[in-house]
C-alpha cells in the first residue's frame, strides 16, 4: 500500500511539474515575439482560473472528508447493532440460543473478511455472499424461535436482527458512493491547465523559479492525493482499517 501511495504521489507531482514546464516553454515562444517592456499578463483571468481550481479542490476535499467520516460512523453503528442483537438472544428459548450465537460469531468473522478485501475482488464477493447466507440463516432461526413467544420478545429480537441486516446495505452504499468520474476529470483538467498557466506566467520574466514550481506542485499534489485517499480509505495511507478493531473486540466479547 505504501508503494502504491508513493507511485500515485510521484505521478501527480510529475504531472504538475511537466504541465508547468510545458506552459513555460509555450510562454517562451509566445514572449519571444514581444519586447520585454510590452509583456503583460492578464492578472484578472489568471486569478479567476486559480480561484476556480482552489474552489473545486476545496469542494471535492470537503465532500471526501464527509464521506470518510460517514464510513467510520457506519462501522460503529454496525458494531452496536450486532452487539445489541447478540445480547437480545438471551430472550429466546434456551435451546435456540447456542446455534444462533455460533452463527453470530461466524457472521462477525465474515464481515471482517469483507472489509479485508479490495472492492471488486472475487474474495470480497465470496465474503459478501457468506455474510448474506448467514443473515438469512440467523433471521429464519430467530423467527422460528420467537413463534409462540411473547410479542415483546419477537419485537425486540427481530427488530434488532433486522437492523443488523439493514446496516450492511447502508455500508455497501456508503463504500460505493463517490463523486462522478466527470468531477475527477474536471479536477485533473483544471489542475493541469492551472499548472500550465503558472509556467506561462513565469515565461514572461524569461526564467523559471524552481522554488515556486516545487512548492506549487507539492501543495496541489498533496491536496489531490489526500482527496483520493479520503475517497478510498482502504487503499492508501489514510486508512479506515483501525476502526475494524471494534469488530474484533466485539468478536472477542462473543467468545
Amino acid at each position: 500500500m505504501i508503494v502504491l501511495a508513493a507511485l500515485v504521489i510521484f505521478g501527480i507531482f510529475t504531472t504538475i511539474v511537466l504541465s508547468i514546464e510545458l506552459g513555460y516553454r509555450w510562454g517562451l515562444r509566445r514572449w519571444a515575439k514581444v519586447a520585454p517592456p510590452a509583456r503583460s499578463l492578464h492578472s484578472t483571468m489568471e486569478a479567476s482560473v486559480f480561484g476556480l481550481m482552489g474552489l473545486l479542490v476545496a469542494f471535492i476535499f470537503n465532500g471526501a472528508g464527509v464521506r470518510f467520516e460517514n464510513r467510520r460512523r457506519l462501522i460503529a453503528e454496525e458494531v452496536n447493532a450486532i452487539g445489541t442483537a447478540y445480547r437480545r438472544l438471551d430472550l429466546l428459548p434456551a435451546e435456540a440460543r447456542p446455534q444462533l450465537r455460533d452463527d453470530f460469531r461466524s457472521y462477525v468473522e465474515s464481515r471482517l473478511h469483507v472489509f479485508q478485501f479490495m472492492p471488486g475482488t472475487n474474495e470480497r464477493q465470496v465474503a459478501l455472499a457468506e455474510s448474506g447466507d448467514l443473515q438469512n440463516g440467523i433471521w429464519k432461526q430467530a423467527v422460528a424461535a420467537t413463534i409462540g413467544g411473547p410479542p415483546s420478545t419477537q419485537t425486540l429480537v427481530l427488530t434488532s436482527i433486522n437492523e443488523v441486516i439493514d446496516i450492511t446495505t447502508i455500508q455497501s452504499t456508503a463504500r460505493a458512493t463517490h463523486p462522478p468520474v466527470a468531477v475527477f476529470v474536471m479536477l485533473g483538467v483544471m489542475v493541469i491547465g492551472s499548472s500550465a498557466l503558472a509556467g506561462y506566467a513565469m515565461a514572461a520574466s524569461g526564467s523559471r523559479d524552481w522554488v515556486y514550481v516545487i512548492v506549487f506542485a507539492l501543495l496541489v499534489g498533496t491536496a489531490i492525493y489526500v482527496i483520493l485517499d479520503y475517497e478510498f480509505p482502504r487503499v492508501g495511507i489514510i486508512r479506515i482499517d483501525p476502526y475494524d478493531q471494534m469488530l474484533h473486540n466485539l468478536l472477542v466479547e462473543m467468545k
